[in-house]
């Protein structure tokens, strides 16, 4: 058993206001705590790993190349490996989820594909 105590995880903030905190690290499966900060949207990307991502506060809206979906509070969606997405909140207050990848990814994926 490994417990991560959220105070202590590793963290980091990919733009001003976009938290990221890692709760789970591992080849298998990763999972991420984030917020969202106010209308802020997340680069079109995508990734080999398959997401569930749930959203824990506020709204997160879900763009794909074929639809477009809102998620309230306790809805969850799912985002085959290698789907073109853009996550973004369109509330003035921030909205606050958790992203499950599996396998799991690197936790620094923000930080390598925003310098690409």
């Amino acid at each position: 058993m490994k417990v991560i105590q959220f105070d202590k995880a590793e963290s980091y903030e990919p733009e001003k206001d976009w938290k990221r905190v890692s709760l789970c690290s591992q080849a298998e499966i990763s999972i991420e705590h984030f917020v969202k900060p106010p209308g802020h949207a997340s680069p079109r990307h995508n990734h080999p790993n398959a997401q569930v991502l749930i959203v824990l506060k506020g709204k997160l809206v879900i763009t794909t190349d074929d639809d477009e979906q809102e998620l309230g509070e306790n809805d969850a969606v799912f985002i085959p490996g290698h789907e073109t997405h853009i996550v973004s909140n369109p509330l003035a207050e921030p909205s606050v989820g958790i992203d499950i990848f599996v396998p799991g990814r690197s936790f620094d994926f923000w930080l390598k594909k925003l310098k690409a």
